[in-house]
């Protein structure tokens, strides 16, 4: 008999199939009590990528309702049959429902922020089983392909820092990389202080777009038995530097433009570096 896989990647759920709605929630607890039962009840399913509680309409009887959102379909669907008319953390049943809403599977789904990566790949393969190592972080303002903005005048410095990190699964003998850039024009009046610390800022955004962009790469295979393997993507159209180029980036190999913005509209918290640059 085969067994079943189930694939996770690295990016925001948008599938209706990843959705289930629970109705029914009474008002007798507060949305963060209920928030948290919901939260302790569905990640015993799987790795959750959000839980939201709502009150219900004005028009309808005072209690809530929620939305719990996975990363895998089938665990999803598990954890909908498992709940369905079943109290939970109150005296009255629930009614668990998958989402009908319209199907979003053709939209383009956003990566995930640097703090949701690190806490689904520490789900599934703890925090030994993945490392990062930074392989290039450079100052890329005054390169010829950097994209200075018009805009900026005598007044204005423009910084921009580019990075590419290696993200290694030792367990299972795969690796990738993934770049990422940060930009931003500073006022040239500002003390040396603030503009150091701005350029610490940069650097760090950097890097979490790097590992964004690699973890992106990342396909998680999840088997019946509760096994991971892993599988990495490669995009044959992205340059990276050869092994023993002492992490420079061509910077005019690169389609920098393309990873401006990446991760920062679901930026949550800081990623934890400390990873000293090679």
């Amino acid at each position: 008999m085969d067994m079943e896989v189930d694939i996770i990647e690295f990016k925001v759920p948008v599938e209706n199939n990843k959705t289930i709605f629970i109705w029914d929630i009474q008002p007798v607890f507060s949305e963060a009590h209920i928030f948290e039962s919901l939260w302790s009840v569905y990640s015993a399913f799987g790795a959750l990528y959000l839980v939201k509680v709502c009150p219900n309409a004005t028009v309808a009887e005072p209690g809530f309702y929620a939305l719990v959102k996975f990363y895998s379909a089938a665990q999803a669907s598990k954890a909908q049959r498992a709940t369905d008319k079943q109290s939970l953390f109150q005296n009255y049943p629930l009614k668990v429902r998958l989402s009908t809403k319209q199907n979003l599977a053709f939209y383009t789904s956003n990566p995930l922020s640097p703090s949701k990566c690190l806490d689904l790949a520490n789900h599934y393969l703890g925090f030994s089983g993945w490392s990062t190592r930074i392989i290039a972080l450079k100052d890329i303002s005054k390169c010829v392909d950097a994209g200075c903005p018009e805009e900026v005048d005598s007044q204005g410095v423009f910084l921009k820092y580019g990075c590419i990190v290696e993200l290694t699964f030792p367990q299972h003998g795969v690796s990738c990389q993934g770049v990422g850039v940060a930009e931003e024009i500073i006022d040239s009046a500002r003390d040396p202080e603030e503009k150091l610390r701005r350029r610490g800022t940069l650097m760090k955004r950097a890097k979490e777009r790097a590992v964004v962009r690699a973890f992106e790469k990342v396909l998680l295979m999840v088997l019946g038995n509760g096994k991971v393997a892993i599988e990495c993507r490669f995009d044959p159209d992205e340059i990276l530097p050869e092994e023993n180029s002492e992490g420079v980036i061509k910077v005019n190999d690169i389609p920098w433009n393309e990873f401006d913005g990446a991760a920062d509209s679901n930026a949550e918290q800081d990623f934890p570096w400390d990873l000293p640059v090679d």
